[in-house]
Protein backbone atom coordinates (compact mmCIF):
# COMPACT_ATOMS: atom_id res chain seq x y z
CA UNK A 1 0.00 0.00 0.00
CA UNK A 2 1.30 3.44 -0.90
CA UNK A 3 0.79 6.67 1.00
CA UNK A 4 -1.56 7.99 -1.66
CA UNK A 5 -4.22 5.54 -0.47
CA UNK A 6 -3.92 6.58 3.19
CA UNK A 7 -7.06 8.16 4.66
CA UNK A 8 -7.62 10.23 7.78
CA UNK A 9 -8.63 7.55 10.29
CA UNK A 10 -8.82 9.86 13.30
CA UNK A 11 -12.51 9.05 13.75
CA UNK A 12 -11.85 5.31 14.21
CA UNK A 13 -11.84 3.96 17.75
CA UNK A 14 -9.13 1.74 19.23
CA UNK A 15 -11.56 -1.15 19.06
CA UNK A 16 -12.24 -0.78 15.33
CA UNK A 17 -8.52 -0.33 14.62
CA UNK A 18 -7.77 -3.55 16.51
CA UNK A 19 -10.53 -5.29 14.57
CA UNK A 20 -8.91 -4.17 11.31
CA UNK A 21 -5.56 -5.49 12.53
CA UNK A 22 -7.15 -8.87 13.33
CA UNK A 23 -8.61 -9.03 9.82
CA UNK A 24 -5.25 -8.39 8.12
CA UNK A 25 -2.95 -10.58 10.24
CA UNK A 26 -2.45 -14.32 9.91
CA UNK A 27 -1.34 -14.69 13.53
CA UNK A 28 -2.79 -12.70 16.42
CA UNK A 29 0.13 -13.89 18.57
CA UNK A 30 2.60 -12.26 16.18
CA UNK A 31 0.48 -9.10 16.19
CA UNK A 32 0.59 -9.06 20.00
CA UNK A 33 4.36 -9.44 19.97
CA UNK A 34 4.86 -6.67 17.41
CA UNK A 35 2.29 -4.22 18.80
CA UNK A 36 1.21 -5.06 22.36
CA UNK A 37 0.05 -1.45 22.78
CA UNK A 38 -2.84 -2.18 20.38
CA UNK A 39 -4.41 -4.40 23.07
CA UNK A 40 -4.18 -1.82 25.86
CA UNK A 41 -7.35 -0.22 27.24
CA UNK A 42 -9.63 -2.05 24.82
CA UNK A 43 -13.33 -2.19 25.65
CA UNK A 44 -13.77 -5.86 24.87
CA UNK A 45 -17.57 -5.75 25.03
CA UNK A 46 -17.49 -3.06 22.37
CA UNK A 47 -14.99 -5.11 20.36
CA UNK A 48 -17.36 -8.09 20.35
CA UNK A 49 -20.28 -5.88 19.31
CA UNK A 50 -18.20 -4.55 16.42
CA UNK A 51 -17.28 -8.04 15.19
CA UNK A 52 -20.95 -8.99 15.24
CA UNK A 53 -22.16 -5.80 13.57
CA UNK A 54 -19.54 -5.98 10.81
CA UNK A 55 -20.22 -9.73 10.50
CA UNK A 56 -16.57 -10.69 10.44
CA UNK A 57 -16.58 -12.95 13.52
CA UNK A 58 -16.38 -16.22 11.48
CA UNK A 59 -13.21 -14.94 9.85
CA UNK A 60 -11.69 -13.83 13.15
CA UNK A 61 -12.64 -16.70 15.46
CA UNK A 62 -10.34 -19.35 13.86
CA UNK A 63 -7.42 -16.96 14.44
CA UNK A 64 -8.44 -16.47 18.07
CA UNK A 65 -8.76 -20.22 18.56
CA UNK A 66 -5.09 -20.64 17.60
CA UNK A 67 -3.93 -17.82 19.84
CA UNK A 68 -1.64 -18.64 22.78
CA UNK A 69 -1.23 -15.11 24.12
CA UNK A 70 -3.55 -14.06 26.97
CA UNK A 71 -4.04 -10.45 25.85
CA UNK A 72 -7.54 -11.27 24.56
CA UNK A 73 -9.96 -12.28 27.36
CA UNK A 74 -11.31 -15.81 27.20
CA UNK A 75 -14.88 -14.48 27.25
CA UNK A 76 -14.28 -12.84 23.87
CA UNK A 77 -13.14 -16.08 22.28
CA UNK A 78 -15.97 -18.04 23.90
CA UNK A 79 -18.63 -15.64 22.62
CA UNK A 80 -17.25 -15.66 19.10
CA UNK A 81 -16.98 -19.44 19.23
CA UNK A 82 -20.73 -19.71 19.89
CA UNK A 83 -21.49 -17.33 17.03
CA UNK A 84 -19.07 -19.17 14.75
CA UNK A 85 -20.74 -22.53 15.42
CA UNK A 86 -24.22 -21.07 14.96
CA UNK A 87 -23.15 -19.49 11.68
CA UNK A 88 -21.65 -22.76 10.42
CA UNK A 89 -24.95 -24.55 10.96
CA UNK A 90 -26.82 -21.75 9.21
CA UNK A 91 -24.44 -21.78 6.25
CA UNK A 92 -24.86 -25.53 5.86
CA UNK A 93 -28.62 -25.06 5.83
CA UNK A 94 -28.36 -22.28 3.26
CA UNK A 95 -26.02 -24.39 1.12
CA UNK A 96 -28.54 -27.20 0.98
CA UNK A 97 -31.35 -24.82 0.08
CA UNK A 98 -29.21 -23.09 -2.55
CA UNK A 99 -28.59 -26.43 -4.22
CA UNK A 100 -32.30 -27.29 -4.07
CA UNK A 101 -33.44 -23.96 -5.54
CA UNK A 102 -30.72 -24.01 -8.19
CA UNK A 103 -31.78 -27.49 -9.23
CA UNK A 104 -35.47 -26.59 -9.39
CA UNK A 105 -34.74 -23.46 -11.42
CA UNK A 106 -32.64 -25.46 -13.87
CA UNK A 107 -35.35 -28.14 -14.24
CA UNK A 108 -37.84 -25.40 -15.05
CA UNK A 109 -35.55 -23.92 -17.69
CA UNK A 110 -34.96 -20.73 -15.69
CA UNK A 111 -31.42 -19.38 -15.87
CA UNK A 112 -30.18 -18.01 -12.54
CA UNK A 113 -27.06 -16.46 -11.06
CA UNK A 114 -26.55 -16.59 -7.30
CA UNK A 115 -25.10 -13.30 -6.11
CA UNK A 116 -24.04 -13.92 -2.51
CA UNK A 117 -24.53 -16.56 0.16
CA UNK A 118 -22.57 -19.83 0.54
CA UNK A 119 -21.38 -19.83 -3.07
CA UNK A 120 -19.56 -16.56 -2.39
CA UNK A 121 -18.08 -17.91 0.85
CA UNK A 122 -16.84 -20.98 -0.99
CA UNK A 123 -15.27 -18.96 -3.79
CA UNK A 124 -13.69 -16.12 -1.78
CA UNK A 125 -12.75 -17.88 1.46
CA UNK A 126 -12.52 -21.55 0.48
CA UNK A 127 -14.75 -22.47 3.43
CA UNK A 128 -18.43 -21.65 3.87
CA UNK A 129 -17.99 -21.31 7.64
CA UNK A 130 -15.70 -18.26 7.28
CA UNK A 131 -18.42 -15.88 6.01
CA UNK A 132 -21.91 -15.02 7.20
CA UNK A 133 -25.08 -14.99 5.11
CA UNK A 134 -28.57 -14.15 6.24
CA UNK A 135 -30.38 -15.06 3.02
CA UNK A 136 -30.03 -16.26 -0.56
CA UNK A 137 -29.94 -13.85 -3.50
CA UNK A 138 -30.22 -14.87 -7.12
CA UNK A 139 -30.67 -13.01 -10.38
CA UNK A 140 -32.95 -14.10 -13.22
CA UNK A 141 -33.77 -12.56 -16.61
CA UNK A 142 -36.66 -10.11 -16.38
CA UNK A 143 -38.71 -12.21 -18.81
CA UNK A 144 -38.46 -15.21 -16.43
CA UNK A 145 -39.11 -13.28 -13.21
CA UNK A 146 -42.72 -14.35 -12.82
CA UNK A 147 -41.78 -17.99 -13.49
CA UNK A 148 -39.11 -17.83 -10.77
CA UNK A 149 -41.56 -16.27 -8.30
CA UNK A 150 -44.16 -18.94 -9.06
CA UNK A 151 -41.53 -21.65 -8.50
CA UNK A 152 -40.66 -20.25 -5.05
CA UNK A 153 -44.35 -20.27 -4.14
CA UNK A 154 -44.51 -23.96 -5.10
CA UNK A 155 -41.47 -24.62 -2.89
CA UNK A 156 -43.31 -23.23 0.13
CA UNK A 157 -42.07 -19.64 0.09
CA UNK A 158 -44.35 -16.68 0.78
CA UNK A 159 -43.88 -13.33 -0.90
CA UNK A 160 -43.12 -10.65 1.66
CA UNK A 161 -44.94 -7.83 -0.10
CA UNK A 162 -46.01 -6.51 -3.47
CA UNK A 163 -44.68 -3.16 -4.60
CA UNK A 164 -47.09 -0.27 -4.94
CA UNK A 165 -46.34 0.64 -8.52
CA UNK A 166 -47.61 2.70 -11.42
CA UNK A 167 -46.60 2.71 -15.07
CA UNK A 168 -44.10 -0.09 -14.41
CA UNK A 169 -41.81 2.04 -12.25
CA UNK A 170 -40.97 -0.98 -10.06
CA UNK A 171 -38.81 -2.36 -12.86
CA UNK A 172 -36.18 0.36 -12.32
CA UNK A 173 -36.95 1.87 -8.90
CA UNK A 174 -36.55 -1.56 -7.27
CA UNK A 175 -34.21 -4.44 -8.04
CA UNK A 176 -35.43 -7.43 -6.05
CA UNK A 177 -38.40 -8.91 -4.25
CA UNK A 178 -38.30 -10.94 -1.04
CA UNK A 179 -39.70 -14.37 -0.13
CA UNK A 180 -39.71 -16.14 3.24
CA UNK A 181 -40.12 -19.86 3.95
CA UNK A 182 -42.47 -20.32 6.89
CA UNK A 183 -40.94 -23.64 8.02
CA UNK A 184 -37.20 -23.24 7.43
CA UNK A 185 -37.28 -19.43 8.05
CA UNK A 186 -34.94 -18.96 5.08
CA UNK A 187 -35.23 -15.67 3.23
CA UNK A 188 -34.70 -15.48 -0.53
CA UNK A 189 -34.34 -12.36 -2.65
CA UNK A 190 -35.10 -12.67 -6.36
CA UNK A 191 -33.29 -10.01 -8.40
CA UNK A 192 -34.02 -8.77 -11.88
CA UNK A 193 -31.27 -6.12 -11.60
CA UNK A 194 -27.96 -6.04 -9.74
CA UNK A 195 -28.72 -2.57 -8.31
CA UNK A 196 -31.72 -0.24 -8.16
CA UNK A 197 -31.98 2.65 -10.60
CA UNK A 198 -30.66 5.00 -11.65
CA UNK A 199 -27.76 2.81 -12.69
CA UNK A 200 -26.34 1.15 -15.76
CA UNK A 201 -25.17 -2.44 -15.57
CA UNK A 202 -24.53 -5.53 -17.68
CA UNK A 203 -27.68 -7.31 -18.80
CA UNK A 204 -28.34 -10.90 -17.80
CA UNK A 205 -27.08 -12.39 -21.07
CA UNK A 206 -23.73 -10.63 -20.68
CA UNK A 207 -23.40 -11.80 -17.08
CA UNK A 208 -24.34 -15.33 -18.11
CA UNK A 209 -21.49 -15.44 -20.63
CA UNK A 210 -18.98 -14.98 -17.79
CA UNK A 211 -20.80 -17.13 -15.22
CA UNK A 212 -19.03 -19.78 -13.15
CA UNK A 213 -20.39 -23.02 -11.68
CA UNK A 214 -20.12 -23.95 -8.02
CA UNK A 215 -17.88 -26.93 -7.28
CA UNK A 216 -19.41 -27.44 -3.84
CA UNK A 217 -23.12 -27.01 -4.51
CA UNK A 218 -23.39 -28.70 -7.86
CA UNK A 219 -23.45 -27.88 -11.57
CA UNK A 220 -26.85 -26.19 -11.38
CA UNK A 221 -25.64 -23.41 -9.07
CA UNK A 222 -24.15 -20.62 -11.17
CA UNK A 223 -22.63 -17.37 -9.96
CA UNK A 224 -20.93 -14.24 -11.31
CA UNK A 225 -17.57 -14.16 -13.05
CA UNK A 226 -14.79 -12.44 -11.10
CA UNK A 227 -14.92 -9.12 -12.93
CA UNK A 228 -18.73 -8.94 -12.80
CA UNK A 229 -18.57 -9.91 -9.14
CA UNK A 230 -16.22 -7.01 -8.38
CA UNK A 231 -18.60 -4.58 -10.10
CA UNK A 232 -21.56 -5.95 -8.14
CA UNK A 233 -19.77 -5.95 -4.78
CA UNK A 234 -18.37 -2.45 -5.32
CA UNK A 235 -21.79 -1.09 -6.30
CA UNK A 236 -23.50 -2.81 -3.37
CA UNK A 237 -20.92 -1.74 -0.79
CA UNK A 238 -20.78 1.84 -2.03
CA UNK A 239 -24.57 2.13 -2.02
CA UNK A 240 -24.60 0.98 1.62
CA UNK A 241 -21.74 3.27 2.63
CA UNK A 242 -19.46 0.28 3.39
CA UNK A 243 -21.19 0.21 6.78
CA UNK A 244 -20.15 -3.43 7.25
CA UNK A 245 -16.50 -4.44 6.99
CA UNK A 246 -17.49 -7.86 5.67
CA UNK A 247 -18.20 -6.27 2.29
CA UNK A 248 -14.69 -4.81 2.18
CA UNK A 249 -13.26 -8.15 3.28
CA UNK A 250 -15.02 -9.74 0.30
CA UNK A 251 -13.30 -7.21 -1.96
CA UNK A 252 -9.91 -7.99 -0.42
CA UNK A 253 -10.40 -11.71 -0.93
CA UNK A 254 -11.48 -11.14 -4.52
CA UNK A 255 -8.46 -8.94 -5.29
CA UNK A 256 -6.17 -11.62 -3.87
CA UNK A 257 -7.52 -13.91 -6.61
CA UNK A 258 -6.14 -11.47 -9.20
CA UNK A 259 -9.06 -11.01 -11.59
CA UNK A 260 -8.44 -9.91 -15.17
CA UNK A 261 -7.58 -6.29 -14.34
CA UNK A 262 -7.58 -5.06 -17.93
CA UNK A 263 -11.07 -6.51 -18.52
CA UNK A 264 -12.22 -5.18 -15.16
CA UNK A 265 -11.05 -1.64 -15.94
CA UNK A 266 -12.96 -1.70 -19.24
CA UNK A 267 -16.07 -3.06 -17.53
CA UNK A 268 -16.05 -0.37 -14.83
CA UNK A 269 -15.57 2.39 -17.41
CA UNK A 270 -18.31 1.05 -19.68
CA UNK A 271 -20.92 1.05 -16.91
CA UNK A 272 -19.80 4.23 -15.11
CA UNK A 273 -18.59 2.57 -11.91
CA UNK A 274 -15.12 4.09 -11.90
CA UNK A 275 -15.74 6.41 -8.92
CA UNK A 276 -17.36 3.65 -6.84
CA UNK A 277 -14.53 1.29 -7.78
CA UNK A 278 -11.92 3.88 -6.82
CA UNK A 279 -13.60 4.38 -3.45
CA UNK A 280 -13.67 0.60 -3.00
CA UNK A 281 -9.98 0.18 -3.81
CA UNK A 282 -8.89 2.96 -1.46
CA UNK A 283 -10.90 1.58 1.46
CA UNK A 284 -9.85 -2.02 0.86
CA UNK A 285 -6.20 -1.01 0.47
CA UNK A 286 -5.96 1.36 3.42
CA UNK A 287 -8.13 -0.52 5.91
CA UNK A 288 -7.46 -4.15 4.93
CA UNK A 289 -4.15 -4.01 3.04
CA UNK A 290 -5.74 -5.32 -0.15
CA UNK A 291 -3.47 -5.30 -3.22
CA UNK A 292 -4.24 -2.67 -5.88
CA UNK A 293 -2.94 -3.56 -9.32
CA UNK A 294 -1.28 -0.79 -11.32
CA UNK A 295 -3.95 -1.17 -14.01
CA UNK A 296 -6.56 -0.04 -11.46
CA UNK A 297 -4.50 2.49 -9.55
CA UNK A 298 -5.71 5.36 -11.75
CA UNK A 299 -9.22 4.80 -10.39
CA UNK A 300 -8.01 5.15 -6.80
CA UNK A 301 -6.02 8.28 -7.66
CA UNK A 302 -9.09 10.29 -8.65
CA UNK A 303 -10.10 13.06 -6.19
CA UNK A 304 -13.74 11.96 -6.19
CA UNK A 305 -12.75 8.42 -5.23
CA UNK A 306 -10.72 9.71 -2.28
CA UNK A 307 -13.56 12.02 -1.21
CA UNK A 308 -16.08 9.17 -1.33
CA UNK A 309 -13.72 6.90 0.63
CA UNK A 310 -13.32 9.51 3.35
CA UNK A 311 -17.10 9.95 3.49
CA UNK A 312 -17.53 6.19 3.97
CA UNK A 313 -15.32 6.23 7.08
CA UNK A 314 -18.24 7.99 8.78
CA UNK A 315 -20.14 4.68 8.62
CA UNK A 316 -17.15 2.44 9.31
CA UNK A 317 -16.58 4.29 12.59
CA UNK A 318 -20.18 3.69 13.69
CA UNK A 319 -22.47 0.69 13.98
CA UNK A 320 -25.03 1.82 11.43
CA UNK A 321 -27.60 -0.08 9.40
CA UNK A 322 -28.62 2.46 6.78
CA UNK A 323 -31.68 0.48 5.74
CA UNK A 324 -33.07 -0.09 9.21
CA UNK A 325 -34.74 3.19 10.26
CA UNK A 326 -35.03 5.24 12.31
CA UNK A 327 -31.55 6.62 11.78
CA UNK A 328 -29.78 8.98 14.17
CA UNK A 329 -30.11 12.60 12.96
CA UNK A 330 -26.41 12.96 12.12
CA UNK A 331 -26.47 9.68 10.16
CA UNK A 332 -29.58 10.75 8.27
CA UNK A 333 -28.00 14.09 7.35
CA UNK A 334 -24.77 12.43 6.21
CA UNK A 335 -26.57 9.84 4.08
CA UNK A 336 -28.72 12.54 2.46
CA UNK A 337 -25.47 14.06 1.17
CA UNK A 338 -23.64 10.77 0.57
CA UNK A 339 -26.32 9.06 -1.50
CA UNK A 340 -26.25 11.44 -4.52
CA UNK A 341 -22.49 12.02 -4.10
CA UNK A 342 -21.66 8.46 -5.15
CA UNK A 343 -23.50 8.89 -8.47
CA UNK A 344 -21.99 10.14 -11.73
CA UNK A 345 -23.30 13.51 -13.00
CA UNK A 346 -25.52 11.68 -15.51
CA UNK A 347 -26.95 9.40 -12.85
CA UNK A 348 -27.46 12.40 -10.55
CA UNK A 349 -29.55 13.93 -13.34
CA UNK A 350 -31.54 10.70 -13.69
CA UNK A 351 -31.95 10.57 -9.90
CA UNK A 352 -33.52 14.03 -9.89
CA UNK A 353 -35.51 13.34 -13.06
CA UNK A 354 -36.92 10.22 -11.41
CA UNK A 355 -38.80 12.54 -9.06
CA UNK A 356 -40.88 13.65 -12.05
CA UNK A 357 -41.87 10.07 -12.90
CA UNK A 358 -45.26 9.23 -11.32
CA UNK A 359 -45.39 7.38 -8.00
CA UNK A 360 -48.13 5.08 -6.69
CA UNK A 361 -48.99 7.85 -4.20
CA UNK A 362 -50.12 10.03 -7.11
CA UNK A 363 -52.75 7.47 -8.06
CA UNK A 364 -53.97 7.41 -4.45
CA UNK A 365 -54.19 11.19 -4.36
CA UNK A 366 -56.14 11.39 -7.64
CA UNK A 367 -57.43 8.02 -8.87
CA UNK A 368 -57.68 7.86 -12.64
CA UNK A 369 -58.66 5.02 -14.99
CA UNK A 370 -55.64 3.03 -16.17
CA UNK A 371 -55.82 4.31 -19.77
CA UNK A 372 -55.39 7.85 -18.38
CA UNK A 373 -52.38 7.09 -16.12
CA UNK A 374 -50.12 8.90 -18.59
CA UNK A 375 -51.69 12.12 -17.29
CA UNK A 376 -49.84 11.63 -14.01
CA UNK A 377 -46.68 12.91 -15.74
CA UNK A 378 -47.91 16.53 -16.07
CA UNK A 379 -49.95 16.25 -12.85
CA UNK A 380 -47.10 14.88 -10.72
CA UNK A 381 -45.70 18.24 -9.40
CA UNK A 382 -49.18 19.45 -8.45
CA UNK A 383 -50.15 16.20 -6.71
CA UNK A 384 -46.87 16.19 -4.78
CA UNK A 385 -47.39 19.82 -3.72
CA UNK A 386 -50.95 19.04 -2.64
CA UNK A 387 -49.76 16.20 -0.40
CA UNK A 388 -47.14 18.50 1.11
CA UNK A 389 -49.67 21.23 1.84
CA UNK A 390 -52.28 18.87 3.29
CA UNK A 391 -49.77 16.73 5.20
CA UNK A 392 -50.71 13.59 3.26
CA UNK A 393 -47.05 13.13 2.19
CA UNK A 394 -46.17 12.01 5.73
Amino acid sequence: MTDRYTLDKGSLSKEILLLLAFLTTDSIDELAQRSPERFAEINWEQFVRLTLHHRVYPFIYPKLSRMQNKLVPALVSERLQREYRRNTVQMLQLSGEMGRIGGELAKSGIRSLFLKGPVLAEDLYGDISLRTSRDLDFLVPMKQLHEAEALLLRLGYVKEEDFESILGDWKWREHHTTFNHQDSKIKVEVHWRLSPGPSTEPDFDELWQHARTSKLMGPEVHYLGREDLFLFLAAHGSRHGWSRLRWLLDIRQLLLQQPDYAALAKLLKRYNYEAAAGQTLILASDLLEAPVDSRLSALADKPKARRLAQLALFYVSRMVNLHNPPLAPEVKRHFKYYQPAILTPWHQFLYVAGFLYPYAADAKTLPLPKPLHVLYFPLRPFLWAWRKVTGAEK
